[in-house]
Formats: structure tokens, sequence, C-alpha cells
């Protein structure tokens, strides 16, 4: 969703809140003992239907603190450029995006140095050096596919150049979606070269829908068939096949008989806004997010994984996202190369695909 100037949001219940268009301006500057908390966030954890980890998390903050959310959500690369557009009349307090985007703002300056209680609890890998950001939800990068249409996804990221997905294939765009930037990082890594990647995506362009700046807008498109196969990851699309019965989560390979499925992980990671106009109340929402009763909610309510190493989720929807990641290959991405590279990985991928 594209959000656009630099007014405030009004106060609203984040668990009703939907955001369209432009934002109302509030009248006068910021209070900082004002019961409010502003949230630039990546889209996946607000749910379809009022029923997503944000929702509950944020209706049970509010009833603790008396402090509104006001949640404004987007493209994980849209809300660094928001955030540096406001870099002179910070509006938000808390951000949270998909690497490689987190890095971005922290090496933007955009984020303020501050470590979550339980913090500890989260791996090292999930965390900044620096204590700039921690994940809040970790999550994984993957495909979806109408299981209607499709009873079986395909295999390899070859079969998906087959001329049956003309019109039917879409992924988000790289650079401004989290889940988009994901397509390259898998795909340099499952091709084994930059090189190579952008000459596959140069011919799946063929296929291609086009842009897509909001990831969890192609879920309902494939729901409905619209689509046959786009991109996600397993977060977002596991809490949507709830009120979405045709979503199947898939992981493309490499050809070759010995490839495996791969992916890597994408955690919702969250950090506090530098020069936040209501920092206090940041941080009581950060600690709010990665406390033991919210992170019991990742899975149960969110159908996520904990970012806190101590809680051992049971419940239905963990079990079956476990199964879901049976056999397939986590690698580890070099963020540091990413971060830094990302523009001209962007701009190759443009030339490659004429975007």
């Amino acid at each position: 969703m594209r959000i656009k100037g630099h007014t405030r949001v009004t106060a609203a219940v984040a668990g009703s809140l939907v955001l369209a268009g432009s934002l109302t301006a509030c009248g006068g500057a910021a209070s900082a003992d004002e019961k409010v908390v502003t949230v630039y966030s990546a889209d996946g954890l607000k749910g379809e239907n009022g029923d997503g980890w944000y929702d509950q998390v944020f209706k049970d903050f509010e009833k603790k603190t008396g402090i509104k959310v006001e949640y404004v959500e987007g493209g994980s690369g849209e809300m660094v450029q928001r955030a540096l557009r406001e870099k002179s009349n910070t509006q938000a307090d808390v951000m949270v995006t998909l690497p490689p985007f987190i890095q971005q703002a922290g090496s933007k300056g955009l984020l303020e140095k501050y470590q979550p209680k339980g913090a500890e609890q989260v791996a090292g890998a999930d965390k900044a050096a620096d204590g700039t950001w921690t994940a809040v939800v970790n999550n994984y990068f993957s495909f979806i596919h109408n299981k209607k249409e499709l009873k079986q996804p395909p295999a390899t990221w070859e079969d998906l150049l087959d001329a049956k997905y003309r019109n039917k294939l879409q992924y988000s765009t790289p650079g401004v979606a989290g889940d988009g930037t994901a397509v390259l990082i898998k795909a340099m890594h499952d091709f084994g070269s930059k090189d190579k990647a952008m000459a596959y995506l140069k011919k799946l362009q063929a296929n291609n829908v086009g842009p897509s700046s909001s990831t969890s807008k192609l879920a309902p498109k494939t729901d409905k068939g619209e689509l046959l196969v786009a991109n996600g990851d397993v977060q977002m699309n596991f809490a949507q096949s709830k009120s979405m019965p045709n979503l199947g989560i898939w992981f493309p390979k490499a050809s070759g008989k010995d490839a495996k499925p791969t992916t890597f992980a994408l955690p919702y990671a969250a950090g506090l806004v530098k020069g936040a106009p209501h920092s206090e109340n940041g941080k009581k929402l950060l600690d709010f997010m990665l406390g033991e009763q919210a992170q019991k909610q990742v899975s149960s309510v969110g159908g996520g994984f904990a970012a806190r190493k101590d809680i051992k989720a049971t419940d239905a929807n963990a079990i079956a996202l476990t199964k879901l990641m049976d056999g397939v290959e986590v690698f580890q991405p070099d963020w540091a190369d990413i971060e830094k590279n990302l523009p001209a990985y962007v701009e190759d991928w443009k030339a490659a695909t004429g975007s």
C-alpha cells in the first residue's frame, strides 16, 4: 500500500485500524507524554479480518498500558524511505521491517540503540550487534500456489518458465517489498551467481504479470485463481490460508537430482526510531512484543515462529509449521553484502527484466 506525505495518522484502536489513502493530520506538535505510539511496519502481521498477531498484541498492549497504537503499513523499503523523508520531523516511534531493510534503516541512522527485555533470548543472527534492532517474529521466505488449479506446485525455478504460467505468475517488487527483494536473494543463491539469477529472471519476465509494491496483495489473487503462483513468506501466507483455503506454500529448488528446496530466515525485525516523538512508549511496545505472552501467540495467533529461543510452542499451528519446513534446506544470506550492494542488485534486476 502506498502512503504519501508527512502527515500523522489519527489515533485509532490498532485492532480495527485500516489505513487507506492519505492520512489525516493532527494539529500541533506531538507531546512526549501523549498516550500513543506510532508503528511503521511491513505488511504480514496484521490479519485480513482483524485476527492477526498485531491485532491481538496491540489490543493487549493498549489494555495493559492505555497507550493507543497508530499503525502505518507498507512494503519494507517503503517504510524506510518514508522514515528517511521524515528524518527532520520524525513521526514513527517503532519500525518493523524484513531484512535487509532493517539493516538499511540502521546504516542510515534511523534507529536508536535499545535492547528490549527478552532480547537476550533472541539468537545473535536475529539481532543487531549494536543493539539497534531485534527480531520479534521469525519467518522464512516462500512461494504460494493455488491448490485447486495447481494440485502439485512446481518443483524447480525452471518449471515456472512454462507457458501455462503466462500472466498467471507475479512477484512483488525487489527494492520495495521485503519479500520481493527475497526473490533476488534466493535466486542468486540457488543459481550460484548474480549473473545466472538475472539471466533466469529475464526469461521469467515473459510470464510475470508485473510489479507489486505489496506482497500481501498477491495472496487473494492466488486464492481466487487470478494467479497460479506468487511469492510470499511462511508466516503471512500460513495466516492468510485460514481464510484463503486455496493457498499452498512451497519452496522452489534449482534443477538437478540432488537439489533440495531452499529458503532463508526472513524475520520481522523491530527497532526504536531515532528521535521518536514518543520514545518511552516505543520502548514499552518493543518490550511487550518480545514478552512471553506475545511470543507465545506468534504461532497460535500469527502463524509464525517465536523470536525467543526459550519459547517452545506446541500449539497446532506450531506443529503444522514444523511439518511444512521438513526437508527444506535453510541457508544464511550475507546480509552485510546484500545491504551494501542492494541498490546495484535492484538496478541489475531492472535492466534484466525491463522493469
